[in-house]
């Protein structure tokens, strides 16, 4: 998939969160960059508007909505440390994902800026 498909449709599997070791949330999407935007801004009432879930922490490509689907259901049946060993096995920190997605690198791009 190209890269000026990536706001238009990239299925994927992800996990939101607060902060390391916070509140996990895990969704499915056909629109990632767009969707997490979404969680981002916070505009639509759910649970990670409530719990402040605006950390993209982790993220897997799938080729289909179905296996997405099918991903996303076997993930949240996982228990909590596997969930947190699966994040900590290519976001050790759990850093904010979403800036490296859409390229904007901003205060994450640079070594010792504070983090949320």
């Amino acid at each position: 998939m190209g890269t000026h498909d990536l706001f238009n449709r990239f299925i994927a599997v992800y996990m939101m969160s607060n902060r390391k070791h916070g509140t996990i949330y895990i969704g499915v999407t056909s629109q990632l960059l767009a969707r997490v935007g979404q969680h981002k801004e916070g505009p639509i009432p759910g649970f990670t508007q409530k719990y402040g879930l605006k950390r993209l922490v982790w993220y897997e490509p799938r080729e289909t909505m179905a296996h997405a689907i099918r991903r996303e259901n076997a993930l949240k049946r996982y228990r909590l440390e596997w969930k947190i060993n699966l994040i900590e096995g290519d976001n050790p920190h759990w850093e904010d994902l979403y800036p490296a997605l859409t390229g904007d690198t901003g205060v994450y791009g640079f070594p010792g800026q504070a983090r949320e």
